[in-house]
């Protein structure tokens, strides 16, 4: 089965640039929209000590990929799509482990 979303970055003609990103889906209900909920480490140089933060990003999923809820996902940079999206999911790397 052949994807016919133009909006794919596969089958369609969505050009992606700038960083690519790996975080877990904490969301799927929106239509053709995931959460990706990324952590990431910050140092605070006044306390000499690191604090872990998350960011949770809207990003686009494409039929033909169809990301679920826990799973390891690669994003990467797209044109707006949205009013929130301008991320899309490349790549579903597996389940997140709990």
């Amino acid at each position: 089965m052949e994807c016919k979303d133009p909006k794919c970055p596969v089958h369609g003609n969505l050009k992606t640039h700038g960083s690519r990103m790996e975080g877990t889906v904490v969301s799927g209900k929106a239509n053709k929209t995931v959460i990706v909920e990324r952590e990431y480490n910050t140092f605070l140089k006044k306390y000499e000590r690191s604090l872990r933060n998350t960011s949770r990003i809207p990003a686009y999923n494409p039929a033909c990929i169809n990301a679920k809820e826990g799973e390891r996902v690669t994003i990467a940079g797209c044109r707006r799509l949205s009013k929130t999206k301008s991320f899309v999911v490349v790549k579903v790397l597996g389940r997140e482990s709990a």
